[in-house]
């Protein structure tokens, strides 16, 4: 299989199944971050993934990870945990300071860039992309942000600050998620903190077709209002 070149002319993408197997679902690189692109690649299961400095590259994983909502692993200590949770959580107050903060938290370096930043704050200003908020007080200690799917929910990052915050945050929003119509997050790679959370493995053609079935089912009226989810008792 061949990587494709993408125009700037055109925001077509190749099939996700002419994904290379090393490394496991690059696709294709170039064309853009613009909003038309980003929703059509997401549409098909690609998403854009690259370090500072190299050309946009897209992909689309075989398997691909996914969470399904009621599933998320609550462990004896997060249940009491959270019975007593310090955090307010929130949705779509704060999604600039959650991406940026998802860029900053990382000690390996990010590939949130400027550029990733900016594509993605439009989206969310066009009512795609959203952010979940964890707050101590007025200190936002935690967080993650992706992009709706009807009623698959692609997550993009998470960050924390303190304690179980980006857990928290996960927990609250499933909750909600399931509560109005929520099926499946995208979690799109494993990895050892995901899969603690109770996300799995599954065919890229089956994730495919849940997200052809999925993206043309709506959520509860309103679901993505700015709104609390989630208040400390008193």
């Amino acid at each position: 299989m061949r990587l494709v070149q993408l125009s700037r002319h055109s925001i077509a993408f190749p099939s996700p199944e002419a994904a290379l197997r090393e490394p496991n679902g690059l696709l294709a690189l170039g064309g853009d971050l613009s909003p038309a692109r980003l929703l059509m690649a997401y549409q098909q299961g690609i998403f854009p993934w690259f370090s500072p400095g190299d050309p946009i590259l897209w992909w689309s994983p075989d398997p691909r990870a996914v969470l399904w909502p009621e599933q998320f692993h609550l462990s004896r200590s997060m249940k009491r945990f959270h019975k007593a949770s310090p955090y307010r959580i929130t949705l779509n107050h704060a999604f600039d300071r959650v991406i940026r903060s998802c860029a900053d938290e990382r000690n390996e370096g990010t590939w949130i860039t400027e550029g990733i930043i900016l594509a993605y704050q439009q989206l969310h200003e066009l009512g795609h992309a959203h952010s979940i908020e964890v707050w101590r007080g007025d200190e936002l200690v935690g967080g993650m942000y992706g992009v709706a799917q009807g009623a698959l929910f692609c997550g993009e990052s998470m960050f924390s600050r303190a304690e179980n915050a980006s857990k928290t945050a996960l927990l609250v929003f499933c909750q909600a998620f399931i509560d109005s119509g929520g099926r499946l997050l995208d979690c799109q790679v494993l990895n050892n903190h995901t899969a603690s959370l109770g996300a799995v493995e599954i065919a890229r053609k089956t994730y495919l077709e849940h997200l052809g079935e999925l993206r043309a089912v709506p959520l509860a009226d309103r679901f993505w209002v700015p709104r609390v989810l989630f208040s400390p008792s008193a």
